[in-house]
């Protein structure tokens, strides 16, 4: 057993990978044979992802908020507290707070052979976020 004491501080997410104000807190790193990362990502009011894909699939998880996601070619689908989205290994998609909530995730994945989480691609244009569907209390 290692118990390992909160040093990281949180980091604000890179503007290459997001829109928006995204912060990111360290929860799991790939150590040993183990190759989990896990982090806690809140996103602030109409923040998101750029398109991505990871070799090993990610699982999200929402925490608190109003998010949604979208898989390349698929409907954007609105997530709340306790809902889980699998994104399968090398589906590009992308996932971010509502326009007007903030959205908190943990996100979980297992990195590659090399170490690798992601391939990030472009950002996601207004017109594709716009088309998100209403979002109802």
């Amino acid at each position: 057993m290692k118990v390992t004491r909160n040093s990281i501080e949180t980091m604000a997410g890179q503007s290459e990978w997001f829109t928006g104000a995204v912060y990111v807190d360290s929860v799991a790193a790939p150590s040993g044979p183990s190759r989990l990362s896990a982090s806690s990502v809140h996103f602030t009011p109409g923040a998101c992802t750029a398109w991505h894909t990871h070799p090993n699939g990610q699982t999200i998880w929402v925490t608190e908020g109003v998010g949604l996601c979208q898989r390349r070619g698929g409907h954007i689908e609105v997530i709340r507290p306790g809902d889980r989205v699998f994104f399968e290994p090398g589906e590009e998609h992308w996932h971010g707070a509502a326009p007007n909530r903030f959205m908190t995730h943990l996100a979980m994945l297992d990195v590659d052979d090399e170490g690798k989480s992601a391939t990030w691609g472009d950002h996601i244009s207004d017109e594709e976020y716009a088309a998100a569907p209403p979002i109802a209390d």
